[in-house]
């Protein structure tokens, strides 16, 4: 008879039980820092029409959607596909309760995804996205995209890196402005891409690519003086104005940026945030605020974290507006990445706090009454069943708890048991 393959379709994460729950103690930091910060949590379904999904989907997204198919239906008679985001469910779920909410609604939605892309290291098919998002009706204060920015920058640091994060925040405004006074608003889409990949290729790759689209050599290089102006708060913003834009589109984005740098510094090390022209996000729905977070002695690792203001998150679904701004930590990736380059811990402690080893079956009664005791108590305990010698359950008890804790006949006449710590060897008396 033959076998079925057991490993994991490529591009899915399957992790040993010490991996796992490094994994589930990232996503409960970011969780409880998004909670902390008033974000409330939400669960939209997995599975949703595929009008609904599509209706945002375009160019390479498109293809990447997994269809749901049932066994008597084709391919382009499927009416239902998995997400590949968060975003389009929240618009849906923003249309359908927007009378049984308040806004502004700060929310947070924290699973997995599903996009078709080509399996390749360090991309997954299925994947846990962390998002906040901040949404207004009719309008919403430029000051939550500061809100946006510094919960993320804190659920980053829960992370405990060692390393410095920083924060790298822009305003399309300001680019989009800046095209319209050179009257090259018919090239805008073939610039924000140039510059939005401008940082993985060498500066004559970039130059380059700007020729190639029919641009002057003035053109050229007001656009390569533009990407150039990074740094702090101050230093940007003085030499974004010394640019002398006469564009009401710049002015308001450079007024923004002015803005909302501020509002992050008041919390934020001057260290962690910068202000940077490359920064454009490739995503054409964002119109203001946009922000990317790296590991600046590891930039080679990318992106860690991103998002930006968006004017309308629910237009293919109602003629009321509703801007919003969000962010998300593709937390799969991010385990992936920080793994390989040993920027968090790849074992952890041994998952539990007890194991309870009863000598015998005379002892099975007292050993659950003992471990129901420790889980009141807030304790993780687990029982040792097996019908092996004491040595041998010592030992298995040892890969699975921090501690041991042997019954026998006297412990149970007694009441009085010992605590032996695996790592010490040390005993003590049992308190709870």
């Amino acid at each position: 008879m033959k076998k079925i393959n057991t490993s994991p379709l490529s591009g899915t994460q399957e992790l040993l039980p010490e991996q796992q729950a490094i994994f589930n103690s990232l996503k409960q930091n970011i969780a409880n820092t998004y909670a902390h910060h008033g974000y409330l949590s939400i669960e939209t379904p997995i599975i949703d029409r595929s009008e609904i999904l599509f209706a945002k989907a375009g160019g390479d997204t498109e293809k990447q959607i997994y269809k749901v198919i049932k066994t008597t239906e084709s391919a382009d008679s499927a009416d239902q596909a998995l997400r590949f985001d968060h975003t389009v469910p929240l618009a849906r779920y923003v249309v359908e309760h927007e009378n049984n909410l308040t806004f502004p609604f700060k929310v947070t939605q924290i699973n997995r995804n599903f996009r078709g892309e080509r399996a390749q290291k360090g991309r997954f098919r299925e994947f846990y996205q962390c998002d906040v998002d901040i949404i207004g009706r009719g309008e919403l204060k430029i000051a939550y995209d500061a809100d946006v920015i510094i919960t993320l920058l804190d659920a980053l640091k829960t992370f405990n890196l060692k390393t410095p994060i920083l924060a790298r925040v822009s305003n399309r405004k300001i680019l989009t402005g800046l095209i319209e006074s050179m009257n090259l608003t018919d090239k805008s889409k073939d610039i924000y891409s140039i510059i939005d990949h401008s940082e993985k290729v060498a500066p004559e790759t970039t130059e380059k690519s700007f020729h190639e689209i029919g641009l002057t050599e003035e053109e050229v290089a007001k656009m390569l003086k533009f990407i150039s102006i990074h740094g702090t708060k101050n230093t940007v913003i003085t030499a974004l104005r010394a640019l002398n834009v006469d564009n009401p589109t710049f002015s308001q984005g450079v007024d923004e940026l002015d803005y909302v740098l501020s509002l992050v510094e008041s919390t934020v090390d001057p260290s962690e945030l910068s202000a940077d022209m490359t920064i454009v996000r490739g995503l054409d729905y964002y119109t203001g605020t946009v922000f990317e977070f790296i590991l600046p002695e590891y930039k080679q690792i990318g992106s860690i974290c991103g998002g930006g203001r968006y004017e309308n998150l629910t237009q293919y679904f109602t003629d009321q507006p509703f801007p919003g701004v969000g962010g998300s930590i593709g937390l799969t990736r991010l385990f992936y990445v920080l793994k390989e380059y040993q920027l968090i811990p790849t074992t952890t402690d041994n998952l539990l706090d007890y194991s309870i080893i009863p000598i015998t079956s005379n002892e099975f009664s007292a050993a659950f009454d003992l471990a129901k005791k420790l889980q009141t108590a807030n304790h993780t305990a687990t029982v040792v069943l097996t019908d092996k010698k004491l040595g041998d359950k010592l030992s298995y008890a040892a890969k699975l708890a921090k501690n041991g804790i042997v019954i026998g006949e006297s412990e149970v006449k007694t009441g009085a048991y010992k605590v032996k710590d695996f790592t010490s060897g040390e005993e003590k008396e049992l308190t709870i």
